[in-house]
């Protein structure tokens, strides 16, 4: 017998906007949303809305933006919407007095393999970390964060030229098709929960800060050209060139780096290349941004810059 569903759907960035999209488009009762409060953002400050408010509002859906999930007067407005399932796509922490609301359980959709890669940047991680595979995962929330019993899982491969960028894309519709299908499965009240394998090795996906993004170039160019592109573009790999820090957003490894006998961390012919020494070779770069300037590709930037 198919349940009668009553959703609420939670996310704030674009990596949400189609798992909601989809939801819409099938015809499924979205009684409210959940996002983040609008944010100050740009030279002005002006208040920015969140995709995901974006989206429902262009399909009139009711709209709630908390600053405290734990605060008494959203508890009441949420309950007051008699949701029976909740849909989480990339938003905060919930405590349990929301997840353990609806009937019918709090789903959370993961952009990884689970139990593989636990963690706020699990995308970064599975590239910095060479994986050829990675997926999303919709899961029940429970208390430990990203720990809960597995309801569906869908692959995609991580091609040698991915960048973090490029497998959030993939992710991002892949997601969206995965909470269709476990949404599906919950209405028809047919799916089987499985729980996940603790006695793997786990790899986490801690969240990433600036200091978390400086190179390492004595690391093996294999490792150097994972980094960068499991920082790209964002939050961006750094390092310093000249005393001035430097973003770096695509690099190419070097297969027959010219013969040099000089000691320095880079080497370059200043017009077509700039090659920094990693521990077994060299890597190229192909776009930078130096602070204060804009994001360059690399013969645009040896035609202006002058090396100390």
């Amino acid at each position: 017998m198919k349940r009668d569903l009553r959703i609420i759907f939670m996310g704030t960035p674009d990596f949400a906007v189609p798992s909601l999209e989809i939801l819409v488009k099938h015809g499924f009762n979205i009684v409210g949303v959940i996002t983040a409060p609008d944010k100050p953002a740009g030279r002005g400050l002006k208040l920015h809305e969140s995709p995901v408010k974006k989206c429902a509002m262009a399909h009139n859906i009711p709209l709630l933006q908390p600053t405290n999930l734990k605060s008494p007067e959203f508890i009441e407005e949420l309950k007051s919407y008699n949701a029976n399932l909740q849909v989480v796509v990339a938003f905060r922490m919930l405590p349990e007095v929301v997840w353990a609301m609806p009937a019918y359980g709090t789903f959370n959709l993961h952009g990884s393999l689970l139990p593989q890669y636990r963690g706020a940047a699990p995308i970064n991680w599975a590239v910095i970390n060479g994986e050829k595979e990675t997926g999303v995962t919709t899961f029940f929330l429970k208390h430990q964060i990203d720990t809960g019993d597995l309801i569906d899982q869908a692959k995609v491969p991580i091609h040698e030229n991915d960048t973090a960028g490029s497998v959030y894309e993939r992710l991002m519709y892949l997601g969206a098709d995965l909470v269709l299908k476990t949404v599906k499965s919950i209405e028809a009240n047919n799916y089987t929960l499985s729980p996940q394998d603790e006695s793997v090795e786990i790899k986490k996906a801690p969240k990433i800060f600036k200091e978390t993004c400086e190179i390492d170039f004595s690391k093996s160019t294999e490792e150097v050209y994972n980094f960068i592109r499991g920082l790209s573009p964002y939050p961006t790999a750094w390092t310093t060139l000249n005393g001035k820090s430097c973003k770096i957003y695509e690099v190419e490894k070097v297969e027959n780096p010219p013969e040099t006998t000089q000691n320095n961390p880079y080497i370059s012919d200043r017009k077509n290349y700039l090659y920094f020494k990693t521990d077994d070779g060299f890597i190229s770069v192909k776009t930078l941004q130096l602070a204060g300037k804009k994001r360059m590709y690399i013969e645009d930037f040896l035609r202006g810059y002058k090396f100390q």
